[in-house]
């Protein structure tokens, strides 16, 4: 109860956070003629944008946006079949396919509208109990989505466990069927940080939006990140992994791994870890007349981040803009809604970056975005833009008084004892957007000991508040967890870490218990009918009883 009273406050905090947002747009601005804008792409960050869509509706600004992957939103850019795109990597020039990755001569500019973390969901059981705390490194992530590692007990999953052994279950990697620009984030990392392990996989250097799979592996492949989500924590999904932005198993309420980090942590990419990941980030800002590469992102630093709270695989997605005066499907009404569209998402929008699973963006990619913009303004002066200024900017990670410090990097919490190599693993749930650390009265470094019920769960959520989920306890014929904490999953239903406890797909007691009452059940489904059956023939009919 405790649990889900913090979540409402923090929801109701998030919808009292936008309510502002939208009524800080410019007065102008409110008072601007509005047309319907149209566009499609990524589904990383798609569950922020609909989000920021909904919000701004109250104001007037009608926006659709359709997902369908990265690659769908530049061709249709390229196309002229959307007023903008959203994609987690710039046009390529020529895709790992041979064809052509360009705008075909559309003028175009980068946007940065949100950060986030590519996050490897799971689902794993042990009987019928979910484990929530799974740790692996960035080697063993790679050898499972190359196929080396193919089973959950293997030696380099237990190593990375502190000792804590899996059962004897394949690993069914799940990936992106689509032109993905998570798939690209992903292979860029695995390119970038273990090339001898990913490049004899897929056949040379380099990233890649498809994910090549190969005959005879147990790789599923599905479209869109919310058909990723949904086949991992389907009714047949023990076993599987994948990777998605963090909103996703966050607003679902599914573990998701603990990925090790240059500074000798396991963490998740909370928007804090990401924060401070991207501190290390470096942005091509070399040629701002050059669209091709202005913004794009550079991130080797980010991966190779010593500071223990950064989450590795950190990244943030762009928005491309239509910024010629002669675009064939802009109007000055269509950008001014572009236009106040992301002016509410740089600013007031990025407030319902965290409890939705991402991260804001940080000042300098805020006041890029704004020069951005600014370029529909130069395309047709009737856009108004007036009173666009960072310093009025309702954007968590910067104040107005002081716009050198990262505010979300400074207030990050160092991660727990628990998550160092060596140490652990935590007994705390993944997946929540809470951060895991020793800090604010023990913070959630609260170790289980496996078994039934996983033990209770402390958590610390993003305003500090402390709250507890009693231990569930599980039915010893069902398996089914009775009580503990709420949401899509159980925390009480989580089995927590025990380097000392070799785990097993099933118990015996369990496996007999059923055998017995599936025998039982049998005998008497085929052996009362017929024994009733005998008795009326016994009796005789009704007439003769008579």
């Amino acid at each position: 109860m405790n649990r889900l009273l913090s979540v409402l406050a923090r929801c109701a905090t998030a919808t009292a956070l936008a309510v502002a947002g939208v009524a800080s747009v410019p007065a102008a601005a409110q008072a601007a003629t509005y047309a319907q804008i149209e566009g499609t792409g990524s589904t990383w960050s798609e569950v922020i944008v609909q989000q920021w869509i909904a919000d701004v509706d109250a104001s007037g600004m009608k926006v659709v946006y359709t997902g369908g992957g990265s690659t769908k939103g530049r061709k249709d850019f390229a196309q002229d079949t959307n007023d903008f795109a959203i994609s987690e990597i710039p046009f390529q020039g020529t895709d790992e396919q041979g064809n052509a990755d360009t705008s075909n001569g559309r003028d175009f500019a980068y946007l940065p509208i949100v950060a986030g973390g590519t996050a490897f969901t799971y689902q794993l059981k042990v009987g019928d109990e979910l484990v929530r705390n799974l740790r692996l490194s960035g080697e063993t992530i790679t050898k499972i989505f190359t196929n080396q590692i193919t089973n959950w007990n293997d030696p380099a999953i237990t190593k990375d466990n502190n000792g804590r052994a899996f059962p004897n279950l394949p690993i069914t990697p799940v990936v992106r069927s689509d032109g993905s620009g998570t798939t690209a984030q992903l292979t860029t990392w695995m390119d970038k940080e273990y090339p001898s392990i990913w490049r004899p996989y897929f056949g040379r250097s380099g990233l890649t939006s498809y994910f090549p799979k190969k005959s005879g592996s147990r790789t599923v492949s599905q479209a869109g990140s919310d058909q990723v989500m949904n086949f991992i924590s389907s009714t047949y999904g023990n076993g599987t992994i994948g990777y998605v932005e963090y909103s996703y198993p966050v607003n679902k309420n599914y573990p998701v791994v603990k990925v090790l980090n240059k500074g000798g942590y396991y963490v998740e990419p909370t928007q804090y870890n990401v924060a401070v990941a991207l501190t290390k980030a470096r942005i091509n800002t070399s040629n701002p007349g050059d669209p091709s590469t202005y913004l794009t992102q550079i991130l080797d630093d980010v991966y190779r981040n010593p500071d223990p709270r950064a989450y590795p695989i950190s990244s943030y997605s762009y928005m491309v803009i239509p910024t010629a005066a002669d675009d064939p499907r802009m109007t000055t009404a269509k950008r001014q809604t572009l236009a106040d569209f992301m002016y509410y998402s740089l600013c007031a929008g990025q407030t319902k970056a965290g409890p939705y699973g991402y991260s804001p963006l940080p000042l300098n990619l805020v006041q890029a975005g704004f020069d951005q913009i600014a370029k529909l303004g130069k395309a047709d002066k009737g856009v108004d833009l007036t009173n666009r200024d960072v310093r009025s900017c309702n954007n968590p990670t910067f104040d107005g008084k002081n716009l050198s410090n990262n505010k979300l990097a400074q207030i990050a919490p160092q991660p727990a004892a628990c998550d160092k190599v060596g140490a652990g693993p935590c007994g705390t749930s993944t997946g929540t957007g809470d951060p895991s650390t020793d800090e604010d009265d023990g913070g959630t470094t609260d170790e289980g000991t496996g078994g039934a019920g996983g033990g209770g769960k402390t958590d610390v959520d993003t305003g500090g508040e402390v709250t507890t989920d009693a231990p569930g306890t599980v039915d010893p014929v069902t398996g089914e967890v009775v009580g503990g904490g709420t949401g899509t999953v159980s925390d009480g239903a989580a089995v927590y870490a025990d380097p000392s406890t070799v785990l097993v797909a099933d118990r015996a007691g369990d496996t007999r218990a059923f055998a017995w009452l599936s025998g039982l059940l049998l005998v008497t489904l085929v052996v009362l009918p017929g024994l009733y059956v005998s008795a009326l023939r016994r009796r005789g009919p009704a007439g003769a009883r008579s």
